[in-house]
């Protein structure tokens, strides 16, 4: 006889048919208090403690929910979604699956987008109709930063600002703003996020991604790409894909993703690719040395790129030694216990550092080239001179 038990042992030596575990699961039903009708069953002649369900336990019963972020859950308005990029991206993420409820931009509210999302004039009417959660900002640079601080202002959890070339002085007055309102920024100047199979928000292509068990962070936005695409190939799939972004200053940088990704049970391994300039890779490592306990991979780009020189982002200027490349190294070896470019790695490594040493490599012999046929035809002009 199959009795319902309190706890995940198993009932005894009975083997239960499919129609007894049905009735098991009916007596089981029926003997929990009405708060716990709703409490999952294991397998058959097994049961789930008897407890109320938090919503961390809720969002494990959803297999395609539980990520870093964003889930299955969020209502998206997009800001500037009547321009060229954000019609464009929209169509993509809709295509995607993910919950566009809205759209605002000033002057259009009353039209559709696509005749299925309505557009409003302003960032609350949107939020007041539609109960938006999170907010992706496709507006030229002059107006990304009021966008970012208008969603802050209208309740908005999670604003992706995807703009490029948002003045640093802007950027002072928008992070403290909205950190005070309680919402959490990612970007600008970043490719957005995206949970595989469910839901993204940016400029991520959803094709090259796969579920599961790798979360990425980078902050360049071709470096997800082509890492991602490259962890497709080899058939490994991402838990999440998360783009921070390259400027100075913005929302939500490595530690947090990190935290996001050492928090979320569906990722176990973390590929995090990092570049010059800035200290965020430096405070990443010591994140992963003091707190992480899942294994982390890392990757900086720009170990080639001349000191004090701009490199295209923003942020990406070497000034002193812990911002260049070198100097990241040594510091990442020092705090994270370094595994190099040739195998030879510390107990236990919870941190690896992938290099190209074979580009670098090519790289070096293209100069050394370089210089050598400098070299003889100085020589060869010497000569010539010499003889006349």
């Amino acid at each position: 006889m199959i009795r319902p038990r309190g706890d995940w042992a198993p009932t005894g030596n009975a083997v239960p048919t499919a129609t007894a575990a049905r009735a098991a699961r009916r007596v089981q039903a029926a003997a929990r208090p009405p708060a716990l009708a709703g409490s999952a069953i294991a397998p058959s002649g097994c049961r789930i403690l008897d407890r109320p369900r938090s919503k961390f336990f809720s969002l494990r019963l959803k297999f395609l929910s539980l990520s870093i972020f964003i889930d299955d859950d969020i209502t998206l308005l997009i800001q500037g979604i009547t321009g060229r990029d954000g019609s464009f991206h929209a169509k993509q993420m809709i295509g995607y699956g993910t919950r566009v409820v809205g759209g605002a931009t000033l002057g259009k509210g009353g039209q559709m987008f696509e005749g299925t999302v309505p557009i409003f004039n302003t960032v609350a009417q949107a939020v007041a109709a539609t109960g938006a959660n999170t907010s992706g900002i496709y507006v030229p640079p002059p107006f990304a930063d009021d966008a970012m601080m208008e969603a802050a202002a209208a309740g908005v959890k999670l604003i992706v600002c995807i703009t490029e070339g948002v003045p640093v002085l802007e950027m002072t007055r928008v992070y403290p703003y909205v950190k005070e309102m309680g919402a959490r920024l990612l970007g600008p100047n970043c490719p957005g996020l995206i949970s595989p199979g469910t839901s993204k928000v940016g400029i991520i292509p959803g094709r090259i991604c796969t579920l599961r068990p790798v979360g990425v962070v980078s902050r360049s936005g071709t470096l997800t790409y082509e890492i991602v695409n490259l962890l497709t190939k080899a058939g490994i799939g991402q838990s999440s894909c998360v783009g921070i972004g390259g400027d100075p200053i913005n929302g939500i940088n490595f530690t947090d993703a990190l935290a996001a990704c050492e928090a979320d049970p569906q990722t176990t391994v973390i590929a995090m690719m990092g570049e010059i300039g800035g200290t965020d890779e430096q405070e990443a490592a010591e994140y992963v040395r003091t707190k992480m306990t899942k294994p982390v991979v890392g990757f900086i780009a720009g170990q080639t790129a001349p000191p004090g020189r701009r490199m295209g982002h923003a942020g990406a200027i070497i000034s002193g030694s812990a911002r260049s490349f070198h100097g990241a190294r040594v510091h990442l070896g020092d705090r994270a216990r370094l595994s190099d470019s040739h195998g030879a790695s510390a107990p236990e490594p919870h941190w690896s550092l992938v290099q190209w040493p074979d580009t670098a490599r090519s790289r070096s012999s293209s100069r050394t080239r370089l210089e050598r046929r400098r070299r003889a035809e100085s020589s060869r002009t010497s000569r010539l001179k010499a003889s006349s």
